[in-house]
C-alpha cells in the first residue's frame, strides 16, 4: 500500500508531498497517476541515487500517459521521444560531465512544446530547469523501500 503525507513546505513556493513505496509496483502505480494528470509543457524532475528508481518513475508517468511500448533509460542517447497523445520527451542525463554539454541538447525547446519531459539526473540541469517543474526525489529506504518526495510548483 502507498503511504501519503501531505504538508506545505515553508521554504518552497509549492507543495510538497512524501510518498512511501514498499515496491517497484507501488511506485510505478503513484509515477502512473502523475502520468494520468500530466498535461502538454510538464516537466518532471527525477533525482536519486543509482538504482534508486528514476526509470521506474518515467516507465509508470509514460504509461499513465496511455503510452505502452517499452521505456528504457536513454543513459547513451541521452533522449529519447515515445508517441502518445502527448508526446514523452525522455532524458537521462547521467553522462552528462559538464553544463556545456546540454547546449547541445536544445532539451529547454521541448519544454516550451506540446508535450512533456521526464529528466533523469536532473540535478546536473541545475539552473536551467523550468521554475514550474514537479521534482521528484527518490531515496532508498529499504531493499525495495522508498521515500519519494514530490514538489509541485505553487497554485
Amino acid at each position: 500500500m502507498l503511504a501519503f503525507i501531505r504538508h506545505h513546505g515553508a521554504e518552497c513556493t509549492g507543495m510538497i508531498s512524501n510518498f512511501i513505496s514498499h515496491s517497484e509496483e507501488e511506485t510505478r502505480a503513484f509515477a502512473e497517476k502523475l502520468g494520468m494528470n500530466a498535461l502538454p509543457g510538464a516537466v518532471f524532475a527525477i533525482t536519486g541515487g543509482l538504482g534508486s528508481g528514476k526509470t521506474i518513475m518515467a516507465k509508470g508517468i509514460a504509461r499513465g500517459m496511455g503510452i505502452h511500448e517499452e521505456i528504457t533509460s536513454p543513459t547513451f542517447t541521452l533522449m529519447e521521444i515515445y508517441e502518445g497523445t502527448i508526446p514523452l520527451y525522455h532524458f537521462d542525463l547521467y553522462r552528462i560531465e559538464n553544463p556545456g554539454e546540454l547546449d547541445q541538447l536544445f532539451f529547454e525547446e521541448y519544454w516550451e512544446g506540446d508535450g512533456v519531459s521526464v529528466i533523469e539526473w536532473a540535478e546536473k540541469a541545475a539552473g536551467r530547469l523550468p521554475a514550474g517543474r514537479t521534482a521528484i526525489t527518490i531515496e532508498r529506504t529499504g531493499e525495495t523501500s522508498r521515500r519519494i518526495i514530490l514538489e509541485r510548483p505553487g497554485d
